[in-house]
C-alpha cells in the first residue's frame, strides 16, 4: 500500500475496532442516542412555551441549534476516548504494530461519526414527533445532515487535539464542558442573537455555532422572513461560511493531533 491508502485502511480497521467496543458499552453508545432526546424534549416543551420567534414556530427554530449542539456534546467522545486509551497503555500496542501513526485517530473520528449519525437520526425522530418540520427539498435536506456531519468529523479532531494535549480524562472533562457550554449558549442556536447586549451579539454573530445552526435553518427550510438576520458575513454566507470552518479545522487540527499522538506515544 502507499502512503495514503495505508492510513485509511489503518484506520478503517480501528474504527472495526472502536464499533465493536461500542458493542460490548452499549451505555456509552445509549447516551449518544438518549442526550438527543432529552434536549428535544427539554427545550421544545419547557422553553418552547416560553420564547417566542416571530413568523414560526419555536420548535422549528430551535431543531436547527439541537442539532448542532448534539453535534458538539457527542463529538467530544472522541478526546475523552483517546484520553481513556492513553491511561489504559493501548496506544503501547499500537506502536508496535506497522501501521500509520494516524490511523488510530483516523479510526476514532470515524467510529464516532458513525455515532454522531445514529445520535442526528433519533434526534429528527423526535423533532418530528414535537413539531419540527422540513420546509425545502429532499436535496437540500440531505446537505443540512451532509453539513452537520462534516461539522461532527472536523469538530472531533478538535478534541483529539486537546484530549492528547491534556492526556487525561478529569482535565479533558473540565475544559471540554467550560468551552462548549459559552460557545452553545452564546450563539443562535436558542434564541435570536439580535436580542443580545452588544459585546454579546457579536461574539454570537462571529460565532461557529451560529454559522452552522444558520446553515442547518437555511437548508430545512426552518426561516422567516418576518425573523431579522444579522449583517454579519457569516450569516449572510452560513452554508459557504460554514464549508470554510470545516476545512480550516481540518487544515489545522488533523496534523496537531498527529503530531501530539506521535509525541504521546513516544514518551
Amino acid at each position: 500500500m502507499n502512503a495514503l491508502t495505508l492510513p485509511i485502511a489503518d484506520g478503517w480497521t480501528i474504527a472495526r475496532r472502536n464499533a465493536l467496543k461500542i458493542r460490548r458499552s452499549p451505555d456509552m453508545l445509549g447516551g449518544v442516542i438518549m442526550l438527543p432526546v432529552v434536549l428535544v424534549l427539554l427545550f421544545a416543551y419547557v422553553f418552547g412555551s416560553a420564547i417566542h420567534v416571530p413568523g414560526m414556530s419555536y420548535r422549528e427554530f430551535l431543531l436547527p441549534g439541537i442539532f448542532v449542539q448534539a453535534v458538539i456534546m457527542s463529538a467530544q467522545i472522541t478526546g475523552y476516548t483517546l484520553t481513556l486509551d492513553l491511561q489504559k497503555g493501548i496506544f503501547d500496542r499500537f506502536r508496535s504494530l506497522p501501521m500509520a501513526p494516524s490511523a488510530v485517530l483516523i479510526g476514532q473520528t470515524v467510529s464516532d461519526l458513525l455515532m454522531n449519525l445514529a445520535g442526528l437520526v433519533v434526534m429528527a425522530a423526535m423533532g418530528l414527533i414535537v413539531g419540527w418540520r422540513v420546509h425545502t427539498s429532499p436535496g437540500e435536506a440531505v446537505l443540512g445532515f451532509g453539513l452537520l456531519l462534516l461539522f461532527a468529523y472536523a469538530f472531533s479532531w478538535v478534541t483529539a487535539t486537546v484530549a492528547l494535549a491534556l492526556r487525561t480524562p478529569e482535565s479533558f472533562n473540565n475544559i471540554a464542558t467550560m468551552v462548549s457550554f459559552p460557545l452553545v449558549f452564546v450563539s443562535n442556536a436558542f434564541l435570536d442573537s439580535s436580542k443580545l447586549p452588544a459585546p454579546l451579539r457579536v461574539v454570537a454573530e462571529w460565532n461557529p455555532v451560529s454559522t452552522f445552526t444558520q446553515a442547518a435553518r437555511e437548508l430545512f427550510g426552518n426561516t422567516s422572513a418576518a425573523l431579522k438576520t444579522s449583517d454579519a458575513w457569516p450569516i449572510r454566507h452560513a452554508v459557504p461560511a460554514s464549508l470554510l470552518w470545516i476545512a480550516a479545522l481540518l487544515i489545522v487540527f488533523v496534523p496537531l493531533a498527529t503530531r501530539l499522538y506521535k509525541k504521546a506515544v513516544s514518551s
